[in-house]
């Protein structure tokens, strides 16, 4: 393995900004191809979700990195400034399409807001949707039929819940909660990938109760409350939650 490489992957994993520093200041170098990626890509692909993301590849871009899609990089530094000039050069943008791996919700013909949503990007979410972008836009459908979900279905089982206020901001621009899709392959590519079937919004936030998801069961019914209401439905008074039986386990 190259030198350094393992120390940078802790580093994205806890999206340490001062340790990706010192490593890039001890020369490692971010051209180098690894098991044909280029490090950026092991920082975007990364599980780990937090408001330190942006800092983090905005270091790699500094030090020379560069994007796969560079028309998606105002999204993933959630910066509406950048996105508001990116879109000035060239107004087209807001009709992009971009795939990425992903660790969760497939990023395959994304547009900016599945990528937003993704990320938990509120303030690009926000932009995107003053800026006149379809809230209920769908990525691309695989040759199985699956996936082609919209930007919602990436914000109701996101790491860490992360994508909470973007689910909120999502509902109130009028996001559908009801849209059923025949599945989505989540984790697609990796140890955890799991086709989930005949999936609304709100059934795929239940489904981060699978233990390959690893959501919490608070954070589960608490998405789910939401989506219900915004569906117009009557919310069930759910008193076993968290679940008692797991608890004694």
């Amino acid at each position: 393995m190259t030198p350094h490489f393992s120390d940078l992957l802790v580093a994205f994993e806890t999206h340490s900004v001062a340790r990706i520093r010192a490593i890039l200041d001890a020369g490692f170098d971010l051209s180098v191809v690894i098991d044909g990626k280029a490090p950026i890509n092991y920082l975007i692909e990364m599980y780990f979700r937090s408001d330190r993301f942006p800092e983090c590849l905005r270091l790699l871009l500094e030090r020379g990195a560069i994007l796969d899609d560079p028309k998606i990089e105002a999204i993933l530094l959630d910066d509406p400034i950048a996105l508001d000039a990116a879109v000035a050069r060239d107004p087209s943008l807001l009709a992009h399409r971009t795939s990425m791996r992903c660790a969760f919700t497939p990023l395959i013909g994304a547009t900016l807001l599945h990528v937003a949503a993704e990320y938990g990007h509120l303030k690009v979410a926000q932009r995107l949707l003053e800026l006149g972008v379809n809230v209920d836009d769908s990525a691309a459908v695989d040759a199985f039929g699956l996936n082609g979900h919209t930007p919602l279905f990436h914000t109701v089982n996101a790491n860490g819940n992360r994508s909470l206020p973007v689910m909120r901001l999502l509902l109130d621009a009028g996001a559908s909660p009801t849209i059923l899709l025949p599945g989505i392959t989540w984790g697609q590519g990796f140890d955890w990938e799991t086709t989930c079937l005949d999936v609304t919004p709100i059934s795929y936030a239940q489904l981060g109760l699978l233990p390959q998801m690893h959501r919490t069961e608070l954070d589960t019914y608490a998405n789910i409350k939401l989506l219900l209401r915004a569906a117009g439905r009557v919310v069930p008074a759910l008193p076993n939650v968290p679940n008692r039986y797991l608890g004694e386990r």
